[in-house]
């Protein structure tokens, strides 16, 4: 079925349908919440507070869809989740008839007579926001510039006047009050150019964005040592690594800590035995990061200036082999 069925069972609220998510408004299990966290959670509760949706803005590795999850959980509703497409229509977001019920009557009292009446109904089903605005749901719409702007239209309304324009069973259109309690997050990635359409100024003007960068020191350490079974004060020497191919502007790499991560967890792993002096370490290093390399200077890049790099930030630092 395309569409989403709602059922209510001692409290509990729970959707199904195709990559819907209705997620239990409580904390994710191990979400690090350092003070640089917290103070960027603190901002987007007040403003959904006030009424107004958070735009999390930021490039891939900032943990915009963490945080905006995160966020939805301490607002204390159920969360439905939605991943922007260029194939959604109106209807994928608000609903429509998805499918027709019949009803056949054969009328046969009489047997010289026989009589026959088929109806047929249409079906209407709720799509995610509508369900979302009915009910008070948090709307957390994840990568919305991936859907066409004609498509994300029906938000404007919702998001200023509070009203949903939807089409009723019989083809007219009607008005959805929205729910006091719904809320809405956003996020997008300003810097990727495939599948990603510019959103209209309308959609924006309704926003609070929050522009996402870097995190700090102490969030990536404490992140890379959460993620993976590294100590600390190893976690600590791959951020620190990481950073400073970060911040040398000849190789266009801007690693997040997201490679950080993957590092930590290679390093973690009994089976590959790596050490921060063996050049295997280098070497897988050099693979991780290399991902991170911009487009723009893609075609000139040469994965031994790369290796050269990494090994004498590792030789300055002097870590223990």
């Amino acid at each position: 079925m395309r569409g989403l069925q709602c059922s209510r069972r001692k409290g509990v609220v729970t959707l199904r349908g195709d990559i819907t998510m209705l997620l239990e408004a409580r904390g994710q299990r191990g979400f690090v919440e350092t003070p640089f966290i917290k103070d960027i959670t603190d901002r987007c509760l007040t403003y959904l507070r006030c009424g107004f949706p958070v735009h999390l803005q930021g490039r891939a590795g900032t943990g915009k869809t963490s945080l905006a999850l995160h966020v939805a959980s301490r607002i204390g509703r159920p969360v439905v989740l939605l991943f922007g497409c260029s194939e959604f229509g109106v209807a994928d977001l608000v609903g429509g008839a998805f499918g027709f019920r019949q009803r056949t009557v054969v009328d046969n009292y009489i047997h010289s007579v026989h009589k026959t009446e088929i109806e047929a109904f249409s079906r209407w089903v709720d799509e995610r926001l509508t369900t979302a605005c009915k009910y008070g749901y948090t709307l957390v719409y994840d990568e919305f510039t991936r859907s066409r702007p004609e498509t994300n239209n029906v938000l404007l309304s919702v998001l200023e006047e509070r009203i949903l324009d939807i089409r009723s069973d019989g083809g007219g259109r009607t008005y959805l009050q929205v729910n006091p309690d719904f809320s809405a997050i956003f996020t997008s990635n300003p810097e990727e150019y495939a599948g990603v359409h510019k959103s209209q100024d309308a959609l924006r003007d309704r926003m609070v964005t929050v522009n996402l960068d870097d995190f700090d020191r102490e969030t990536e350490v404490a992140i890379t040592a959460a993620k993976s079974r590294l100590r600390v004060d190893d976690a600590a020497r791959v951020v620190d690594l990481v950073r400073a191919v970060r911040q040398r502007g000849d190789l266009h790499a801007r690693p997040t800590v997201r490679a950080s991560i993957m590092i930590a967890k290679v390093l973690s792993d009994p089976k590959a035995r790596v050490s921060f002096g063996d050049e295997r370490f280098f070497e897988i290093c050099a693979d991780v990061i290399s991902s991170s390399i911009l487009p723009a200077s893609g075609a000139g890049f040469r994965r031994g200036d790369l290796l050269e790099c990494i090994r004498d930030i590792a030789n300055d630092a002097n870590p223990p082999s």
